[in-house]
């Protein structure tokens, strides 16, 4: 077989894996900047900086260890930023939480004991406080409908149609159809788009810190990326006959997310559910070779970060409810997964309920998020529930 014959392969998956994983999130990521205080050149900021730090983040990782090693965004991280409101001390508290998760990350590196805490909160106590924020986002499809019918049941309609056809590619086509309405919408209103608009910039924010950023953004934001991206991203990886070197992985993606918070980034992280694009029989049948579908994922996000402010410019375009509506879709799939983790143990499902009500619910309480309030009341539930069991 010719030699570019082998290489096209892994390399269209990794092209694959990033266009999937950019596409199906970045509105999410988007919205949960904008949440917490970024204004849209910052928001936009974060979106490149992420792409280029888990880009580079790939290509470390998978070269290195030639392993088909892929990193992404905490998806559930910024769907727990986007259900919060802007702390005290607004941006710049928001990015010194991220700052501080980018060192609590490499603290888990260096420090064993770390991780093994993390793994001691039970997995349905932080599902449930996942699956309780993600639930306002996920209702954005129904009452963006409503709210404006013809610029979101043609989404949902595409979106629910490649569910059917082809369901890996039903966010990026929902997206896709999303850029229509808005491309259609500037067209009718004739609306003037500022070419600098287009153009990708890094904006420096230097880092505050406060408790309530501290202990309402970080706190949860760590929680929610080690128990719903960076563990089941091993586990996907082990799933396919590959041992993520664990101190490696956690050193460079915390190193990135340190690097990139003051510009905006939230946090980076193996990648999940993505990982399994490029590191499946499918994106190569020699598993010694799937490396090269690592290192071409993450060239590709590279590619992609440069057009961030396009994108970032199109959801600042958008007409009302629609781009709401694309991240919802989004995060289905998530809020599903975690719900049935909160609730798969009927011996842990009373205090799952409890921390998926208190996150719903949105309540900030002295300041501090209504994830941190699940968190600690979910905690507290179990262990009055649990007194004098084994």
């Amino acid at each position: 077989m010719p030699a570019a014959t082998t290489l096209s392969r892994p390399i269209t998956a990794g092209v694959v894996t990033a266009l999937v994983g950019f596409t199906s999130s970045f509105a999410v990521v988007l919205t949960g900047l904008d949440a917490v205080g970024a204004s849209p050149a910052q928001a936009a900021s974060g979106l490149l900086v992420l792409s280029l730090t888990m880009g580079a983040a790939c290509v470390i990782l998978a070269w290195r260890y030639r392993m088909p090693i892929t990193a992404a965004w905490s998806t559930p991280g910024a769907a727990l930023l986007a259900a919060m409101s802007t702390v005290d001390g607004g941006w710049p508290a928001a990015v010194g939480a991220f700052l501080i998760v980018a060192v609590l990350i490499l603290l888990t590196a260096l420090i064993p004991a770390l991780g093994t805490l993390i793994s001691a909160i039970p997995p349905s106590i932080a599902q449930a406080m996942l699956a309780g924020v993600l639930l306002p986002l996920c209702l954005a499809p129904v009452t963006g409908m409503v709210e404006n019918p013809w610029g979101v049941v043609p989404v949902v309609a595409i979106w629910l149609l490649f569910v059917r056809l082809a369901p890996r590619w039903a966010v990026p086509a929902a997206f896709a159809a999303a850029s229509v309405v808005v491309i259609v919408g500037i067209a009718l209103t004739g609306t003037a788009i500022d070419p600098t608009l287009l153009v990708p910039a890094l904006e420096f924010t230097a880092p505050a810190f406060t408790l309530g950023s501290a202990v309402g953004i970080a706190l949860p934001l760590f929680i929610v990326t080690m128990a719903s991206q960076n563990v089941p991203g091993v586990a996907v990886m082990r799933s396919f006959g590959y041992e993520v070197p664990w101190r490696p992985a956690m050193l460079v993606t915390g190193v990135g997310s340190a690097l990139g918070a003051p510009f905006g980034g939230h946090a980076i992280n193996l990648a999940a559910i993505s990982a399994a694009l490029a590191a499946a029989p499918d994106a190569e049948p020699d598993a010694r070779r799937r490396w090269i579908a690592g290192v071409s994922t993450g060239v590709s996000y590279v590619i992609l970060g440069g057009l961030s402010a396009v994108f970032a410019a199109l959801v600042l375009l958008a007409p009302a409810a629609v781009i709401p509506a694309v991240a919802g879709l989004a995060l289905f799939a998530a809020f599903g997964s975690a719900v049935q983790q909160a609730i798969d143990d009927p011996g842990e499902r009373m205090p799952a309920v409890i921390t998926f009500l208190v996150a719903a619910s949105g309540v900030a309480l002295l300041g501090i998020s209504a994830a941190f309030w699940a968190l600690a009341a979910g905690l507290i539930a179990r262990g009055v529930t649990h007194l004098g069991r084994r």
